[in-house]
Protein backbone atom coordinates (compact mmCIF):
# COMPACT_ATOMS: atom_id res chain seq x y z
CA UNK A 1 0.00 0.00 0.00
CA UNK A 2 1.25 3.68 -0.91
CA UNK A 3 0.82 5.85 2.09
CA UNK A 4 1.10 9.07 0.11
CA UNK A 5 3.81 8.49 -1.32
CA UNK A 6 6.13 8.48 1.45
CA UNK A 7 9.12 6.60 1.69
CA UNK A 8 12.44 6.89 3.57
CA UNK A 9 14.65 6.88 -0.27
CA UNK A 10 16.25 9.46 -1.18
CA UNK A 11 18.47 10.52 -3.60
CA UNK A 12 20.77 13.30 -3.21
CA UNK A 13 24.06 14.65 -5.36
CA UNK A 14 26.57 12.70 -3.36
CA UNK A 15 24.55 9.89 -2.29
CA UNK A 16 21.38 7.37 -2.98
CA UNK A 17 19.47 5.54 -0.36
CA UNK A 18 16.94 2.80 -1.98
CA UNK A 19 14.47 0.70 0.44
CA UNK A 20 12.89 -2.24 -0.47
CA UNK A 21 9.51 -0.63 -1.09
CA UNK A 22 10.69 1.32 -4.02
CA UNK A 23 13.16 -1.47 -5.80
CA UNK A 24 12.40 -2.44 -9.51
CA UNK A 25 12.98 -5.63 -10.57
CA UNK A 26 13.55 -5.69 -14.41
CA UNK A 27 15.02 -8.66 -16.98
CA UNK A 28 18.27 -8.40 -18.18
CA UNK A 29 20.06 -10.03 -21.37
CA UNK A 30 22.21 -13.17 -20.40
CA UNK A 31 19.87 -13.57 -17.23
CA UNK A 32 17.23 -16.01 -16.54
CA UNK A 33 15.27 -14.15 -13.48
CA UNK A 34 15.13 -10.52 -12.38
CA UNK A 35 17.24 -7.99 -11.52
CA UNK A 36 17.18 -4.79 -8.85
CA UNK A 37 19.77 -2.39 -10.02
CA UNK A 38 20.84 -0.46 -7.45
CA UNK A 39 23.09 1.85 -8.85
CA UNK A 40 24.79 1.68 -12.31
CA UNK A 41 26.54 4.49 -14.67
CA UNK A 42 23.19 6.71 -14.89
CA UNK A 43 23.56 8.21 -11.50
CA UNK A 44 27.80 8.78 -12.23
CA UNK A 45 28.80 5.60 -10.59
CA UNK A 46 32.33 3.73 -12.05
CA UNK A 47 29.88 0.42 -11.44
CA UNK A 48 27.14 -1.43 -11.09
CA UNK A 49 25.57 -2.96 -7.82
CA UNK A 50 22.57 -5.10 -8.47
CA UNK A 51 20.46 -8.12 -6.15
CA UNK A 52 19.69 -10.60 -9.19
CA UNK A 53 16.94 -13.34 -8.31
CA UNK A 54 16.93 -16.66 -9.23
CA UNK A 55 14.16 -19.68 -9.27
CA UNK A 56 15.00 -22.86 -9.39
CA UNK A 57 17.26 -23.47 -12.62
CA UNK A 58 17.45 -20.06 -13.34
CA UNK A 59 20.82 -18.36 -14.63
CA UNK A 60 23.00 -15.48 -15.35
CA UNK A 61 26.05 -15.41 -17.79
CA UNK A 62 29.29 -13.79 -17.50
CA UNK A 63 29.76 -10.06 -17.82
CA UNK A 64 32.83 -9.54 -19.55
CA UNK A 65 33.78 -7.23 -17.05
CA UNK A 66 35.25 -8.62 -13.92
CA UNK A 67 32.76 -9.31 -11.59
CA UNK A 68 31.97 -10.11 -7.53
CA UNK A 69 29.11 -12.25 -6.44
CA UNK A 70 28.01 -12.79 -2.98
CA UNK A 71 25.13 -15.06 -1.74
CA UNK A 72 22.46 -13.67 -0.11
CA UNK A 73 20.26 -16.94 0.33
CA UNK A 74 19.97 -20.05 -1.82
CA UNK A 75 22.20 -22.61 -3.41
CA UNK A 76 24.06 -21.23 -6.52
CA UNK A 77 26.21 -23.83 -9.15
CA UNK A 78 29.18 -21.19 -10.71
CA UNK A 79 30.93 -23.51 -13.61
CA UNK A 80 34.55 -23.49 -13.12
CA UNK A 81 36.87 -26.38 -12.63
CA UNK A 82 35.90 -28.04 -10.45
CA UNK A 83 32.26 -26.96 -10.03
CA UNK A 84 31.46 -24.61 -7.39
CA UNK A 85 29.09 -24.64 -4.87
CA UNK A 86 27.72 -21.57 -3.42
CA UNK A 87 25.69 -21.00 -0.45
CA UNK A 88 24.50 -18.19 1.80
CA UNK A 89 27.54 -16.35 2.53
CA UNK A 90 29.88 -17.46 -0.24
CA UNK A 91 31.17 -15.12 -2.76
CA UNK A 92 33.17 -15.41 -5.90
CA UNK A 93 35.68 -13.01 -7.74
CA UNK A 94 35.39 -13.82 -11.52
CA UNK A 95 38.17 -11.65 -13.43
CA UNK A 96 37.74 -9.90 -16.70
CA UNK A 97 36.77 -11.86 -19.78
CA UNK A 98 36.10 -14.77 -17.20
CA UNK A 99 33.55 -17.16 -19.56
CA UNK A 100 31.65 -18.75 -16.14
CA UNK A 101 27.54 -19.02 -15.92
CA UNK A 102 26.38 -19.54 -12.92
CA UNK A 103 22.95 -21.23 -12.41
CA UNK A 104 20.72 -21.70 -9.06
CA UNK A 105 20.17 -25.02 -7.78
CA UNK A 106 16.95 -23.46 -6.05
CA UNK A 107 15.39 -20.19 -5.24
CA UNK A 108 18.45 -17.96 -4.72
CA UNK A 109 19.48 -14.39 -4.41
CA UNK A 110 22.65 -13.03 -5.11
CA UNK A 111 24.75 -9.73 -5.34
CA UNK A 112 26.76 -8.51 -8.17
CA UNK A 113 29.43 -5.82 -8.85
CA UNK A 114 30.15 -5.07 -11.99
CA UNK A 115 33.29 -2.69 -12.80
CA UNK A 116 35.47 -2.05 -15.96
CA UNK A 117 38.82 -2.86 -14.99
CA UNK A 118 41.48 -0.62 -14.47
CA UNK A 119 44.89 -2.17 -15.22
CA UNK A 120 48.02 -0.53 -13.88
CA UNK A 121 50.47 1.31 -15.45
CA UNK A 122 53.32 0.03 -17.37
CA UNK A 123 55.93 1.57 -14.42
CA UNK A 124 53.79 -0.12 -11.72
CA UNK A 125 53.46 -3.53 -13.52
CA UNK A 126 57.27 -4.01 -14.05
CA UNK A 127 57.72 -3.25 -10.44
CA UNK A 128 54.90 -5.48 -9.24
CA UNK A 129 56.73 -8.49 -11.66
CA UNK A 130 60.05 -7.78 -10.31
CA UNK A 131 58.82 -8.07 -6.80
CA UNK A 132 57.03 -11.57 -7.49
CA UNK A 133 53.44 -10.07 -7.17
CA UNK A 134 51.14 -10.58 -9.69
CA UNK A 135 49.78 -7.52 -11.73
CA UNK A 136 46.75 -8.79 -12.91
CA UNK A 137 43.73 -10.28 -10.73
CA UNK A 138 42.26 -14.24 -10.58
CA UNK A 139 39.68 -16.31 -10.05
CA UNK A 140 38.60 -16.81 -6.59
CA UNK A 141 36.00 -18.28 -4.50
CA UNK A 142 35.12 -18.50 -0.79
CA UNK A 143 32.90 -18.21 2.29
CA UNK A 144 32.73 -14.93 4.51
CA UNK A 145 32.34 -16.96 7.07
CA UNK A 146 35.87 -18.48 7.07
CA UNK A 147 37.59 -14.82 7.10
CA UNK A 148 39.57 -14.06 9.68
CA UNK A 149 37.93 -10.62 11.22
CA UNK A 150 40.13 -7.84 12.11
CA UNK A 151 39.46 -5.34 14.04
CA UNK A 152 38.49 -1.41 12.96
CA UNK A 153 41.43 1.10 13.93
CA UNK A 154 41.79 -1.50 16.91
CA UNK A 155 37.72 -1.23 17.84
CA UNK A 156 36.75 -4.54 18.77
CA UNK A 157 33.36 -4.18 18.33
CA UNK A 158 34.04 -3.23 14.98
CA UNK A 159 34.92 -6.37 12.79
CA UNK A 160 35.87 -5.91 9.04
CA UNK A 161 36.02 -9.17 6.87
CA UNK A 162 37.79 -8.12 3.16
CA UNK A 163 36.82 -10.80 1.10
CA UNK A 164 39.60 -9.68 -2.02
CA UNK A 165 43.17 -9.61 -1.29
CA UNK A 166 45.43 -7.22 -0.47
CA UNK A 167 46.92 -6.84 -3.97
CA UNK A 168 47.45 -4.38 -6.18
CA UNK A 169 46.47 -6.28 -9.24
CA UNK A 170 42.34 -5.62 -7.71
CA UNK A 171 41.84 -2.48 -8.04
CA UNK A 172 38.35 -2.58 -5.67
CA UNK A 173 37.89 -3.98 -2.71
CA UNK A 174 34.54 -5.83 -0.73
CA UNK A 175 34.14 -6.11 2.66
CA UNK A 176 31.97 -7.34 5.44
CA UNK A 177 31.70 -4.61 8.26
CA UNK A 178 30.22 -6.09 11.46
CA UNK A 179 28.93 -3.26 14.09
CA UNK A 180 28.02 -4.57 18.36
CA UNK A 181 25.29 -2.83 19.52
CA UNK A 182 26.04 0.81 20.09
CA UNK A 183 29.03 0.83 18.09
CA UNK A 184 30.41 3.38 15.43
CA UNK A 185 33.07 4.69 13.28
CA UNK A 186 35.33 6.55 14.86
CA UNK A 187 35.32 9.05 12.62
CA UNK A 188 33.15 11.15 10.01
CA UNK A 189 34.87 9.93 6.64
CA UNK A 190 35.52 12.49 3.86
CA UNK A 191 37.66 10.07 0.54
CA UNK A 192 37.93 10.11 -2.98
CA UNK A 193 36.27 6.19 -2.65
CA UNK A 194 32.85 5.85 -3.56
CA UNK A 195 30.85 3.43 -2.11
CA UNK A 196 27.86 0.44 -2.48
CA UNK A 197 26.45 -0.54 0.30
CA UNK A 198 23.78 -3.10 0.95
CA UNK A 199 22.75 -3.21 4.55
CA UNK A 200 22.71 -7.10 5.98
CA UNK A 201 21.78 -7.67 9.55
CA UNK A 202 20.13 -4.80 12.05
CA UNK A 203 19.83 -1.14 11.69
CA UNK A 204 21.26 1.80 12.87
CA UNK A 205 21.89 5.68 11.83
CA UNK A 206 23.90 6.80 8.52
CA UNK A 207 25.04 10.10 8.00
CA UNK A 208 25.08 10.93 4.20
CA UNK A 209 26.13 14.41 3.12
CA UNK A 210 24.64 16.89 6.21
CA UNK A 211 21.57 14.50 6.24
CA UNK A 212 21.02 11.40 8.90
CA UNK A 213 18.82 8.58 7.63
CA UNK A 214 17.54 5.55 9.82
CA UNK A 215 18.78 2.45 7.91
CA UNK A 216 17.61 -1.47 8.30
CA UNK A 217 18.47 -4.78 6.14
CA UNK A 218 17.86 -4.16 2.98
CA UNK A 219 18.26 -0.74 2.57
CA UNK A 220 21.03 0.09 -0.41
CA UNK A 221 23.41 3.08 -0.86
CA UNK A 222 25.48 4.59 -3.20
CA UNK A 223 27.95 7.29 -1.85
CA UNK A 224 29.78 9.24 -4.18
CA UNK A 225 33.39 10.18 -4.02
CA UNK A 226 33.80 12.60 -1.00
CA UNK A 227 30.23 11.98 0.38
CA UNK A 228 30.78 12.62 4.21
CA UNK A 229 29.69 9.32 5.61
CA UNK A 230 28.93 7.52 9.34
CA UNK A 231 27.74 4.68 10.55
CA UNK A 232 26.11 3.76 14.08
CA UNK A 233 24.44 0.45 14.97
CA UNK A 234 21.19 1.18 17.00
CA UNK A 235 19.13 -1.38 18.60
CA UNK A 236 19.71 -4.40 20.91
CA UNK A 237 20.99 -6.55 17.39
CA UNK A 238 24.18 -6.53 15.71
CA UNK A 239 24.38 -4.71 12.36
CA UNK A 240 26.42 -5.46 9.16
CA UNK A 241 26.73 -4.49 5.74
CA UNK A 242 28.66 -5.61 2.32
CA UNK A 243 30.54 -2.70 0.95
CA UNK A 244 32.24 -2.12 -2.00
CA UNK A 245 34.85 0.78 -2.36
CA UNK A 246 37.63 1.37 -5.88
CA UNK A 247 40.84 0.60 -4.39
CA UNK A 248 44.50 0.83 -5.14
CA UNK A 249 44.66 2.85 -8.47
CA UNK A 250 45.56 6.54 -8.83
CA UNK A 251 42.85 9.12 -9.06
CA UNK A 252 44.68 10.95 -11.96
CA UNK A 253 43.63 8.30 -15.19
CA UNK A 254 46.23 7.18 -16.98
CA UNK A 255 45.99 8.88 -21.14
Amino acid sequence: MHHLGLTRSANRRDHLLLTPDTFIRTPLPGLTGSAIVHVSPETGAGFTMMTVELEANGSFSASGQQRFIYVLEGHLQLDSQPLKELTAGSYAYLPPGANRRVKAAEPSRVIVIDKPFEPLDRADSLALQEAGEACEPWFLAGKEQDIPPTALNGDEDLQVRSMLPASMAFDFACNTMSYAPGASLSQVEIHYMEHGLLMLEGGGIYRLGDEWYPVQAGDFIWMAPYCPQWFCAVGKQPAKYLIYKNFNRHTLKQA
